[in-house]
């Protein structure tokens, strides 16, 4: 039975208190020793400042010679049957003035403690030397003329023998010591002996259990209750000890799991590799998992639009049949349960291999525990279930529960973000190359792809054809019906044209109601025969319409042929432009060819525009004018775009009337800074404060100069820098990315912002707010304009204005037509809002 250790202790105690007597005495001997040392050190360090005072207070009320030497005498006789001897020694100063005195010979210490005025305490051969130097003050400037502060004027010697003092304390706690040491030794072997062979053997048993513990599983099969110690209290002792263990195996954490998790989840890292070969990333992952934690499966089930999603599994071996049925069940019950996957049946179950030498059979299978997290987003349409499959009792341990959570969570938003990624970027480049409305080409692919076959013609030797056509009447349509028909209408005039075409042809929606098709290898009169097909189609067709009644259009088409009509892309689509408006002022419904005064008739209004350039250079008519951007949030107009117009017998042409002879003529970059300088006198003269948007042709950044033009504008001007934003044009991009990259760099670095215009229209957008450091992006009107009727054109808004937040870049909505959009871009928190329904362009900042 354990025994009560109250006198056990007490006992124990006495011998203890006394061996600990022992060594304190011990160490108290050596103590009292060097303390007796240091004391005497500290008191001849206080006689000798004992001394320095005295002689300082003597010596501040001016002495003389029997001043000195009575003072002398005075420390003699206190000192004189003490272990001190003090000396002093007078410097040059003093004996310039006063002449010597009796003192002892000065040695190398003395003479160093005059030279260098400092207080030194020197301890050699068991006699201590304590040097104060008498440094001049202020006041012993009175007698010591000859003296300037800090100069020494002598030295106090104090001088204390230690060794006797040291020698009898320490002798009288050895000569104790002999006598009292064997009896306390005795006195601690048998108690040591009496306590130490109780509890010898239970100790050794309880370091050899804590010993053995090595990993978390030793750990957990800890267990010291079968240890007695023969006491009570010490035995309370080893019970909390393995209750705290019992509290801390519910909380342990295994080091290398730890290490795993966060070494694991350093890699859930979105690159663009991720995204990419993601289904090769989570392979990976899953093989890293298997090194801590034998994990069978991930799955993914993602949602990836309305009414699709995909499946996929990634095994860490090859399956058997079995295996993999009864998986695919546990999947398709996983989906079934899900609300947000209600209705959809139509998908199919990806299977991916991670370690091809290994393999999972149904004994597996039979340990197998899922375990599963959701992450479900209603804009993009992106959402989905990721799961892990672990050994049963891994599941069930609430460590590794966390752990597992903790990957699930993150995987779930990894895999999330990779699928978003994609659809916004799948989405993205469609619409770079498409019209949302119709689907067709755009323009800009439009303007690629005839350069391409006009390329392809000269290698091969075939003509080829091009047709401008436009929907005859669409206003009237557009108005009566509303926009939303006029939409329909669209779209179906875009199907008629792609269903006469030949399969080879490229259709395009040039812009609004105009659209284009490049008929590959074909003469006039295979264009001929196609477009004639065209006409007859769209004449026949009728669309109900809103009130009942049927709705019809015919179409107008301009042909032309290369290269029998023009030599250049430009110069192809100028001919076939030209006959369309020909054909609708004929009388509409029709189709025209150039003839050879046609063609000559479009040089010459060519030649016409390019000598209105010159006369517009020549004679600076080149007029600023200024559309007014305002803030959704307060109303206020903050910003103004610059644009530019030629003011020619009091008519303003439009840029639009003259912008591609001016980049063909390479006068762009002169009628840029030429409408810059304009709007910056206007600035002046108006005292405009605001934000000034300019547009910046990029055929005007290859001139080497440029923006060293515009700085030097802006100097002479005294226009703020940060209140200048240059728009870089996307429907038109720049061969030489370099330069452009250049440009931009060296004016955001004197302090100019940039902006992106057209941002959506093109892909190489998003190639430009990766690169370069953009402030505003500029949101495509083609997507403002029918942001309430087309809910792709929303959807892509919504797109920018996510990115845009996500960079910390504002956005301006082009187009802004009426209030109705308005209210739509506020709710969609659009940054600022431009169009004619927030003002149109005029030749002042004033409203």
């Amino acid at each position: 039975m354990p025994k009560t250790l109250k006198n056990f202790i007490f006992m124990i105690n006495i011998i203890l208190l006394s061996s600990l007597f022992v060594l304190i005495f011990i160490f108290t001997t050596y103590l009292h020793t060097s303390l007796a040392e240091k004391n005497a050190i500290k008191h001849a360090n206080a006689v000798s400042n004992q001394v320095f005072t005295s002689m300082y207070q003597v010596m501040k009320k001016g002495w003389s010679r029997d001043d000195l030497n009575e003072f002398m005498y005075s420390l003699r006789e206190n000192f004189n049957d003490s272990n001190y001897v003090i000396n002093i020694y007078r410097g040059d100063l003093v004996k310039e003035l006063f002449g010597t005195v009796s003192e002892n010979k000065k040695d190398a210490i003395i003479e160093r403690a005059l030279l260098t005025g400092k207080k030194e305490s020197i301890s050699e051969d068991g006699n201590l030397r304590n040097l104060l130097p008498l440094n001049a003050r202020n006041e012993c400037l009175r007698c010591h003329v000859n003296a300037k502060v800090g100069d020494t004027l002598g030295v106090i010697e104090v001088q204390q023998n230690l060794i006797n003092i040291i020698k009898e304390t320490f002798l009288e706690y050895v000569y104790f010591f002999l006598i009292v040491l064997p009896l306390f030794a005795l006195a601690a072997f048998v108690a040591s002996r009496y306590t130490t062979a109780k509890i010898t053997n239970s100790l050794k048993l309880f370091n050899n259990k804590v010993q053995n513990i090595n990993s978390i599983n030793d750990f957990k099969q800890f267990d010291s209750t079968d240890i007695d110690l023969k006491f009570e209290e010490v035995n309370q002792i080893i019970a909390n000890v393995n209750l705290l263990a019992e509290k801390l195996k519910t909380i342990a954490v295994d080091k290398d799991l730890l290490e795993f998790e966060v070494q694991l989840l350093d890699k859930f890292i979105i690159t663009s590799d991720v995204v990419k070969d993601w289904r090769d990333y989570i392979g990976e992952l899953l093989s890293d998992i298997n090194q801590v934690m034998p994990t069978y499966t991930l799955m993914t089930i993602f949602r990836v639009g309305d009414d699709q999603f995909e499946v996929d599994i990634f095994w860490f071996g090859i399956p058997e049949p079995s295996v993999k049925e009864k998986f695919e069940q546990y999947v398709r019950e996983e989906v079934r349960q899900t609300e947000h996957f209600l209705g959809y049946t139509d998908y199919s179950i990806r299977h991916n291999i991670s370690e091809h030498n290994r393999c999972i059979n149904s004994s597996h299978y039979e340990s197998f525990a899922h375990r599963t997290k959701s992450l479900f987003l209603d804009t993009p349409k992106i959402g989905g279930i990721v799961g892990l499959s672990v050994q049963s009792d891994i599941a069930v341990d609430p460590i590794k529960h966390i752990v597992i959570d903790s990957i699930l969570t993150t995987m779930a938003n990894l895999v999330g973000s990779v699928k978003a990624i994609n659809k916004y970027t799948n989405d993205l480049e469609y619409y770079a190359a498409h019209d949302p409305l119709t689907g067709l080409f755009n323009q800009r692919i439009f303007t690629d792809l005839l350069e391409y076959e006009m390329k392809r013609s000269n290698h091969h030797q075939y003509p080829f054809a091009l047709l401008v056509i436009d929907c005859d009447n669409f206003k009237p349509i557009n108005d009566r019906y509303g926009h939303a028909f006029g939409d329909i209408f669209l779209q179906e005039f875009a199907r008629l044209l792609n269903e006469n075409k030949r399969d080879e042809d490229i259709l395009s929606r040039y812009g609004g109601d105009e659209f284009t098709i490049i008929l590959p290898e074909c003469d006039l009169k295979g264009a001929l025969a196609i477009a004639h097909k065209i006409v007859d189609a769209i004449e026949s067709y009728k669309l109900l319409g809103t009130d009942g009644s049927y709705v019809g259009v015919t179409a107008s088409i301009g042909v032309s042929i290369y290269p029998d009509h023009a030599k250049t892309e430009k110069e192809l689509f100028l001919i076939a432009d030209s006959m369309m408006y020909k054909a609708k002022e004929e009388g509409k419904n029709a189709v025209r060819i150039p003839s050879g005064d046609d063609i000559l008739s479009v040089v010459k209004e060519q030649k016409a525009k390019s000598a209105l350039l010159v006369d517009a250079v020549t004679n600076n008519r080149i007029v600023p004018y200024f559309q007014p951007i305002r803030t959704t949030k307060s109303g206020k107009v903050e910003i103004h775009e610059l644009l530019m117009r030629i003011e020619i017998d009091g008519r303003i042409i439009p840029a639009y009337e003259f912008i591609e002879v001016a980049e063909s003529m390479s006068m762009i970059n002169r009628m840029d800074l030429m409408v810059i300088e304009n709007a910056f006198k206007k600035i002046n003269e108006e005292n405009y404060e605001g934000i000034l948007f300019i547009n910046l042709s990029p055929k005007s950044l290859i001139v080497g100069n440029y923006a060293d033009s515009i700085t030097k504008l802006v100097t002479k001007y005294n226009i703020s820098k940060e209140n200048i934003v240059f728009e870089i044009t996307e429907r038109e991009t720049v061969k030489n990315f370099s330069i452009l990259e250049k440009f931009v760099i060296n004016l955001k670095l004197a302090g100019y912002k940039f902006a992106i215009d057209d941002f959506g229209s093109g892909f190489s957008s998003f190639h430009y707010i990766k690169k370069f450091p953009i402030d505003y992006l500029k949101i495509d009107g083609e997507f403002i304009i029918n942001i309430n009727k087309d809910k792709q054109d929303r959807a892509f808004v919504h797109s920018i204005l996510t990115l845009a937040k996500e960079l910390n870049v504002q956005t301006v909505a082009e187009f802004v037509e009426d209030e109705e959009i308005v209210e739509t871009l506020k709710e969609m928190e659009v940054d600022y809002l431009q169009g004619f329904h927030i003002g149109k362009p005029q030749n002042t900042f004033s409203n």
